[in-house]
């Protein structure tokens, strides 16, 4: 259990603070409800090129890292589809500084067009090396189009294309801010060796201060049900053929989403797993093979990706593929194997809870999703699970009218 105290400032910031005296040292989260499903699709790529700017410095305290630096802290982010985080840690004795800097830029971010110039092209030249010039690299740039159509998890978090960066405009960075970047709209989590009583007394001086914001409403539209097999070949500059296969599966709230991620864990969790024990160990048709989600807040996919052996055609590993998965809609999975599934869920669960950072970030995801507190009924959840639940959810998912698959041909060495 991770013990913990919550409460809501006057202008909508929630805050979390978990106390743990283990360490000297302390976690500063603070989770923006705004992530990639939030963009204009004329605009795409937002707001992971915000969290680059939101590192540009306030009118107040030009270098960002400086001053954290100074009193032994460190600081990164990461922008998903459905949220954008930021994280400190820093000794604990120098929290009011985390709590200052994080503060600051919340209220009064500097806009320049030197700054944004300077993130536009970082952010730029990231799409071009990890998307565009890296075997596979443009494999969610082809995968997430295919597989959703109306719905905005359709475009990757780097964007669409590398002109909605190249294009963006410091109107558009002003707009995007002032909806997003306010108390109403975040919720701030504390993790270490602090006092929670000291923590809100900080949290008023430094966040009290500032407007509430409007909280935008969201509204999305759903991606319905698939109804028809959908499939794309590329032949492309990569190293040898590839396999991926993305199926549409539960939403995070939804009462199938820890049967359908054992699902994963079954399939592609280490070497006793089902897809790596059939297609590398046994039977030597792939090098590698891996299952895993998307874990998205709205519907997720489960998505199946290997490369097979040069001597192995593509009809035949994709068949293997099938014939594991329909497998599992086949027959139950034995119980001591599901069982196994949970230990190991568990395990990596309380392990977790082991680093500050891991706990601050979850209870704040977790209050975003509805509570914080069901962070910790997670590992209940997953041992309700049945062998039933897990038939009766392969069943659902993985049906060729909800599959999605993309294959990489590598070009003979000839043509390279």
């Amino acid at each position: 259990m991770v013990s913990f105290t919550k409460f809501t400032l006057q202008n909508g910031l929630r805050v979390i603070v978990h106390e743990d005296h283990a360490t000297p040292m302390a976690v500063v989260n603070i989770l923006y409800d705004v992530g990639a499903r939030d963009e204009d699709p004329q605009q795409t790529g937002f707001a992971h090129l915000f969290e680059h700017l939101m590192f540009s410095g306030s009118a107040n305290i030009p270098n960002y890292d400086g001053p954290l630096q100074q009193v032994g802290g460190e600081n990164n982010a990461f922008t998903s589809n459905d949220i954008t985080n930021y994280y400190l840690s820093l000794p604990a004795v120098n929290v009011e500084t985390a709590l200052w800097l994080e503060s600051d830029r919340m209220l009064d971010l500097a806009f320049d067009e030197k700054g944004l110039e300077v993130q536009r092209n970082v952010v730029s030249e990231e799409f071009k090396q990890r998307y565009l010039n890296q075997p596979y690299g443009d494999v969610w740039l082809r995968l997430r189009p295919m597989a959703y159509q109306v719905h905005p998890y359709r475009w990757a978090t780097i964007g669409k294309e590398l002109a909605h960066i190249e294009d963006a405009r410091m109107e558009d960075v002003r707009n995007f801010f002032n909806t997003y970047y306010h108390p109403g709209n975040a919720i701030l989590a504390i993790a270490g060796d602090v006092d929670t009583a000291q923590v809100q007394q900080l949290v008023e001086k430094w966040f009290g201060p500032i407007p509430a914001g409007t909280r935008p409403v969201r509204s999305l539209t759903p991606e319905p049900p698939q109804q028809e097999a959908r499939r794309e070949v590329v032949q492309a500059d990569v190293p040898v053929h590839a396999i991926y296969i993305a199926f549409h599966g539960p939403a995070r709230l939804d009462t199938d989403y820890h049967a359908a991620d054992l699902l994963t864990d079954l399939l592609g969790s280490g070497q006793s797993a089902r897809l790596f024990r059939n297609l590398v160990k046994e039977n030597e048709l792939f090098s590698q093979v891996n299952a895993y989600s998307t874990d998205s807040i709205d519907t997720s996919l489960l998505v199946i990706e290997g490369k097979p052996l040069p001597h192995v055609s593509i009809q035949e590993a994709e068949a293997a593929i099938w014939r594991v998965l329909d497998d599992l809609k086949a027959q139950p999975v034995p119980t001591t194997e599901l069982e196994k599934t949970k230990n190991r869920i568990e395990s990596n669960f309380e392990f977790s809870q082991m680093s500050n950072l891991n706990k601050a970030m979850n209870l704040a995801y977790y209050e975003l999703l509805g509570d914080a507190e069901e962070y910790n009924r997670e590992v209940a959840k997953y041992a309700e699970v049945t062998v039933q639940d897990v038939q009766r959810v392969a069943q659902n998912i993985f049906r060729h009218e909800n599959s999605n698959t993309l294959i990489y041909l590598a070009q003979p060495k000839d043509d390279r």
